[in-house]
C-alpha cells in the first residue's frame, strides 16, 4: 500500500470524509516527492494537489495519483479546495491542526464549505513505522552524515572557530550530494559543550577541548542525525571518564531496544548507567526520538513514551552529560527497531577521538 493509499484508508472509518494536508511533510509523505508550496486535498475517489505558478509545473510532472490544479488571483485556494470537496462530497474534513496558525484555521473556518476536525495523529501515525524504501533514503543520507565526519576531522585544528568548522561541516555535507541540513549544526566547543543545543559562536578551538558536532543531513526528503563528541590535542581524567560513561549508557540503550520494548524502558537502560556513576543530574534532556521526513518524529525513547516501540520505526540514540560551564559529551547513532533487537545504521567510529 503506498502512503496516498494509506492516507485515504482513513476515510473508510467514516470519521471524516476528507483530509485537508497543508503541512510540507505531510503533502510530501503523501505525493512522495516535496512541492514547497500547496494544499492537498485526500478524498475516498479522488485526491488533488493546489499550487501556484511557480511550482505547477514541477508538481505536474511528479504528483502521480493527484488532480493538479493551479491557484491564481480567479481560482484561490479556497474556491479550488471548495471545488473539491463538492466533487468529492466532503463534508467534514480532517485538518493538521498542529502545524495550522490560528490564523489560518480561522480562515480556513470561515471560507470552506465543510466542517473542520483535529486529525493529526491519525495523519501522522503512518510515518511511525518506516517502509523499507523510506529506510534506504535514511541510509544513504546517514552514510553521506559518516563521510563527512570522517572528512571534517582532517579540518579540525586549533585557531578555528565554531562558525568556520560549521561551514566546512554544511560545505562538506552537501558536496557529498545532500539535498538540504536536518536542522541547522551544532557544533560547539569547550565550554560551550556543556550547551546541549548551543549554538556555533567565534569561540576559537583550543588544545584541551571537547568539540561537540550534531548535524545531519537530508536525502529525497528523509533525514539523518548524528553526534560525536572529539577531543583536541588531550583530555583530562574526568573528561575521558564522563566521556566513557556517555558511551556506556549508549551501548546499554541500544542494546535495549527492539519491538515490544517501551520508549520509557529504553531511556531507562541509558538512564540508569548515567545516574549510577554520578551525573543524573547532569542528563536532562530524552534518550533518543523518532527520525523521519522530520528531524523530531514520533514514537521517541523518553521517559514519556510508555507504549511498546513497534518494528521499524528509526530512533536516535543520544545520551549525553553537560556540566554548566565545564564541558560536556553526546553520543548520537540512529537505530532501526526490529522483532529481535535493532539495527544501528551509524557506521562512524564512537571510541573517543583525541585530534
Amino acid at each position: 500500500m503506498n502512503n496516498l493509499k494509506k492516507l485515504q484508508s482513513l476515510l473508510r472509518e467514516g470519521v471524516v470524509d476528507g483530509l485537508l494536508l497543508t503541512s510540507k511533510v505531510n503533502r510530501h509523505y503523501a505525493a512522495g516527492y516535496d512541492v514547497d508550496e500547496g494544499v492537498a486535498v485526500i478524498g475516498r475517489e479522488a485526491c488533488y494537489y493546489f499550487t501556484d505558478s511557480r511550482y505547477i509545473e514541477v508538481a505536474q510532472e511528479n504528483l502521480p495519483g493527484f488532480v493538479v490544479e493551479e491557484v491564481n488571483r480567479e481560482n484561490p485556494y479556497d474556491r479550488r479546495i471548495n471545488a473539491a470537496l463538492e466533487a468529492q462530497g466532503i463534508k467534514t474534513l480532517g485538518i493538521e491542526e498542529q502545524y495550522l496558525t490560528y490564523g489560518e484555521f480561522l480562515n480556513y473556518e470561515k471560507k470552506l464549505n465543510a466542517a473542520l476536525m483535529p486529525f493529526q495523529k491519525e495523519i501522522s501515525k503512518f510515518r511511525q513505522v518506516k517502509e523499507d524504501w523510506e529506510i534506504d533514503k535514511m541510509r544513504r543520507a546517514q552514510e553521506i552524515t559518516d563521510q563527512a565526519f570522517e572528512k571534517i576531522l582532517k579540518v579540525i585544528k586549533p585557531g578555528m572557530t565554531e562558525k568556520e568548522l560549521t561551514a566546512e561541516l554544511i560545505y562538506t555535507l552537501y558536496s557529498l550530494g545532500a539535498d538540504g541540513l536536518s536542522f541547522p549544526p551544532i557544533v560547539v566547543s569547550g565550554p560551550n559543550t556543556s550547551k546541549p543545543h548551543g549554538v556555533p559562536g567565534d569561540r576559537v578551538l583550543a588544545y584541551g577541548d571537547f568539540i561537540t558536532m550534531d548535524f545531519g543531513c537530508i536525502v529525497d526528503g528523509y533525514c539523518s542525525d548524528m553526534t560525536r563528541t572529539v577531543a583536541l590535542g588531550f583530555v583530562s581524567q574526568e573528561m575521558s571518564q564522563v566521556y566513557e560513561t556517555v558511551l556506556r549508557a549508549q551501548e546499554m540503550g541500544i542494546a535495549a531496544t527492539k519491538a515490544g520494548v517501551t520508549g520509557k524502558e529504553v531511556d531507562g537502560a541509558a538512564r540508569k548507567v548515567i545516574t549510577d556513576a554520578g551525573y543524573g543530574a547532569y542528563f536532562g534532556h530524552s534518550y533518543g526520538h523518532s527520525v523521519g521526513l522530520e528531524i523530531h518524529e514520533n514514537p521517541g525513547c523518553s521517559i514519556a513514551n510508555e507504549s511498546p516501540l513497534e518494528a521499524g520505526v528509526v530512533c536516535s540514540a543520544e545520551p549525553g552529560i553537560y556540566l554548566p560551564g565545564r564541558f560536556g559529551v553526546r553520543i548520537e547513532d540512529v537505530v532501526i527497531v526490529r522483532e529481535d533487537g535493532c539495527e544501528d545504521i551509524t557506521a562512524s567510529p564512537k571510541q573517543l577521538i583525541v585530534l
